[in-house]
Order: C-alpha cells, then structure tokens, then sequence
C-alpha cells in the first residue's frame, strides 16, 4: 500500500479523457448544440469528436475551437430568419441547375439535385478551417465511398470536402468528390459512429439522433417522403444493430424524433425539445468523472 499522502495520489492520478460521437439525422442534428454546451459547462474537452453527416457540420465548428454557445448563436443567426435561409438555398439550386444546364444541353440538366459541396460553403462557419491539421481537435469525419462500397473514415487534408460528402443525402444533394473517391451521406454506413472512437478516450458519449416512426396503414408517402421514411428505417436499425453488440459509455437520445431530416427552419423548436439532454450528460457524466 502507498504510503505517499492521499491528496498527493488524488493529484498524480489523471481525469478520464472523454471523445464525442455525434450521430445523422439532418436537422435533428441540431440536438447536438445543448451536448456541447453542457460539456463546456462542465470545463470537459474531449480528446477526440467523430461525426457522420450533420454531425460532421455541428463537430467541425466544436473542433475549430467554437463553443456550443457559439455555434448556438451562429444557427440561430442563420436558420431563425427563414427568408434568408430560403433565399439562399435558391439561388445556390439556380446556380448549379444553370451550370448543369449550361454543360449538359439537355432539359435533364433542369433536375439537378442541390450542390452539397456549395451548400457546406455556404452555411458553414468561416471559423471552419480549409485543412484537417488546422482544427483543434482530432475530428473523425464518416462518409460513405460509393466507388467501393464501403465506410471511409476521413481525419486529414481537406477537410470541407469531407464535410460536403459526408452529408451528402442520397436523393437529396449530389455526391462529393474528395481525393479521388465519390462520397455520400456518412450515415448510410454508420449513422451513430461511436466504435471510431474506441481507442480514443477512457469515455465516449454518443448522441443518437435517429428515429423510429411509423407509416400509418393505408398511407401511401409521396417519393420523397418514401425516400426519407427509408433512411430513418435505415439508420435507426444500423444503430440498434451495433447497440446490441457493443455500446458507448453514455448513450443520449434527445427527444427530437417528430421532427424531419429537412426540418432546419424549426430550428428553435428543436433546440427547444432538445435541451433537456444537458442536465442529463452533466449528471451522468459528472459521475463517471468523479
């Protein structure tokens, strides 16, 4: 038994270090906000953050060095005013349908999807860096490789680029060219991607932003609405399927499931209905922190 003095050992001995997953689910992603918040409110940074699709935005600008009050004031600023947001979607579609028209001669140009590289430049925070090395924070960026067929996680060189294919939405925004591979939405492959982070850090929180809904019988859903009552049964089986068989350390599930993948201009709504998770992540985290 030591017998160096007590309040000498509880010096020496080093804090847990915690890494953060932030799960898909395009504007339920804003649940993520109150997490980081409660984070910074408990003066925890984690070593590490991994990020599948709108997780991969919201974990960017937290690995730039953003606080979570920070990037709460910079969405607010920017999805609360509802013409703009609107504004400038449109003229990004207009743009990228001229262009297409312009390259392709043909009407089928007039059915392009949205730009997800413009939209990533668009809307992300300019304290966002260009490059990986340039972040604060490890940031583990999860995208799909079309050309290969399987999950490519991405944590350096450019690091837009990796945004754009990690969120692009099948469907919804064009694929993402990035060194060479074609990208898509991260959470066709790991919507929760927690097992990134194994070896990271002694804790790891995973913020699950998945749901499971309902089609009542005898509704038929427009195309669209299949398309995205598809990727929520999708990913929501993907993540209890790995829950069954490993699981982080804390698991937080907001209560943002009535709430759809495009929903961004219900923003205060969904921070709203999200904002119970800090007092748990504090409670629970505060006691594996000891």
């Amino acid at each position: 038994m030591s017998t160096a003095p007590r309040w000498w050992r509880k010096l020496l001995r080093k804090p847990p270090t915690v890494a953060l997953a932030l799960g898909s689910g395009g504007a339920r992603g804003l649940a993520h906000i109150p997490v980081l918040e409660a984070l910074d409110e408990l003066g925890v940074r984690p070593v590490a953050v991994a990020g599948a699709s709108i997780g991969a935005v919201i974990g960017s600008g937290y690995a730039a060095g953003m606080s979570g009050r920070e990037i709460r004031s910079y969405a607010e600023e920017t999805l609360f005013r509802r013409p703009d947001v609107v504004r400038r979607v449109l003229s990004l579609q207009f743009e990228d349908v001229r262009k297409r028209f312009t390259e392709s001669h043909s009407l089928r140009g007039l059915l392009a999807q949205l730009n997800a590289a413009a939209i990533a430049e668009e809307f992300l925070p300019q304290k966002v860096p260009r490059q990986f090395e340039d972040l604060q924070i490890p940031l583990y960026v999860v995208t799909t490789d079309v050309w290969n067929r399987v999950e490519r996680i991405i944590h350096s060189g450019p690091l837009r680029s990796a945004i754009a294919g990690s969120m692009a939405i099948p469907g919804v925004l064009h694929p993402v060219l990035h060194d060479n591979r074609l990208l898509i939405d991260g959470g066709t492959v790991n919507p929760l991607p927690f097992d990134t982070l194994r070896h990271t850090a002694d804790i790891i929180v995973a913020v699950d932003i998945t749901r499971s809904i309902e089609c009542a019988e005898g509704t038929v859903p427009s195309p669209i609405d299949s398309l995205f009552l598809a990727l929520d049964i999708m990913t929501h089986t993907i993540v209890s399927g790995r829950l069954q068989t490993s699981a982080p350390h804390i698991l937080l599930q907001p209560a943002v499931g009535v709430f759809g993948s495009l929903d961004f201009l219900r923003a205060g709504e969904i921070l709203k209905a999200s904002e119970p998770i800090k007092e748990e992540l504090k409670r629970r985290l505060g006691e594996l922190l000891g």
